[in-house]
């Protein structure tokens, strides 16, 4: 028996986890069992607790992206069948990597095509970075190489997912699709909102379409492509924060992500991505933002007060990994000092991601 292979790709802050957990929700209650397999460059991933949280299973490649650990997502995927049967994969790539038709959907459907049956490739456009990057605008936020690990992911998708669709007006909507429509002409876009759940039954139509999907293979040069991931900073901090007085743990990560918003603004270093989760008595919260001019939000509350809480941390910043640990390490102890608690720091990694190498390559569907 096969199981539906879903990936859905996306920039850093794109909305993927929001989505998935939306998709998964929905497959569940058509009666269908789902697995998650969630990947990043480092350990400890927000992402992974996250839907954990909200009752999924839940499998991690990390340490490199699918396309660099490739056996280690069939593995991943093999023991979430072991144990739980799903009728459904769903996994979410790293949000920095690109070219995984040819590195991930085609090594599936040539070599694992008895276990896998590859659903049609979807890719998240996030629009604080895209309005800018489609348009060409000098000040896209990031250099050119990282803007090309975006354009990218865009190019070699099966269709396209415009999100947040409910903070746009009509009127930038519209702006999106001309833009799509003159950069990919020839692929499809679906408009949803995951954080409503607005377009998701038709998003999960364009996933279940069957025929020949998942052959768009670019081509790619993996030195832009090295040098644009690498120039973010990429961190993944643990923490416990204790206190003898009840703190507002939604009040508290969203003040850890607003000091680093600040901090990392008076340095003029763009943000992709920055993440905080809080799980401590049977709460879990999240607070992120996803660029520099978009403000920062409470994603899932908790509206809990509590004593004690673990604190995850994940920043992917367009900035050095020693001046991100500087910034992190200080905006939380500012935010634990507002609230007179005290914290403990468990590891921190602090890097910029190494040179992609795949396991597999194909240069042809």
């Amino acid at each position: 028996m096969t199981m539906r292979f879903v990936m859905i790709g996306g920039f850093l802050g794109a909305g993927k986890t929001t989505t998935i957990g939306r998709l998964a929700a929905l497959y569940q209650k058509q009666g269908l069992k789902v697995g998650i397999v969630t990947n990043d460059q480092a350990s400890d991933l927000v992402d992974t607790h996250t839907l954990r949280n909200q009752g999924f299973d839940v499998g991690e490649v990390a340490g490199a992206c699918f396309c660099c650990h490739f056996n280690e997502l069939t593995a991943t995927t093999a023991k979430l069948s072991e144990e739980h049967y799903p009728d459904i994969i769903i996994a979410e790539p790293v949000g920095s990597c690109t070219d995984l038709v040819a590195t991930v959907v085609q090594p599936l459907k040539h070599l694992h095509q008895d276990q896998f049956e590859v659903a049609p490739y979807g890719v998240i456009l996030k629009p604080s970075h895209g309005r800018r990057i489609l348009k060409g605008e000098a000040n896209a936020g990031f250099s050119p190489k990282a803007a090309y690990i975006f354009e990218k992911q865009l190019e070699e998708a099966d269709f396209l997912i415009l999100n947040r669709i409910d903070e746009l007006s009509e009127s930038q909507i519209e702006e999106f699709e001309t833009l799509l429509a003159q950069k990919h002409p020839n692929i499809p876009v679906i408009k949803i909102s995951a954080k409503t759940g607005e377009g998701i039954q038709q998003l999960i139509d364009q996933i279940d379409l069957q025929g020949e999907f998942g052959n768009r293979i670019l081509e790619l040069d993996y030195d832009i492509y090295a040098e644009g991931e690498a120039e973010l900073g990429w961190l993944n901090c643990s923490l416990h924060v204790n206190s003898d007085q009840p703190f507002d743990l939604d009040t508290l990560l969203l003040d850890i992500i607003e000091r680093m918003r600040i901090r990392l603004e008076q340095t003029n270093a763009e943000t992709a991505h920055l993440k905080t989760i809080g799980v401590g008595d049977a709460a879990h919260a999240v607070a992120n933002l996803i660029s520099s001019d978009t403000p920062a939000q409470v994603s899932l509350a908790s509206n809990r007060q509590l004593t004690n809480a673990d604190v995850i941390v994940n920043a992917r910043v367009a900035i050095a990994p020693e001046e991100l640990t500087d910034v992190v390490h200080n905006c939380v102890r500012q935010a634990i000092n507002k609230i007179d608690a005290t914290v403990d720091f468990g590891e921190t990694q602090s890097f910029r991601p190494g040179r992609p190498v795949p396991t597999h390559r194909y240069e042809r569907g």
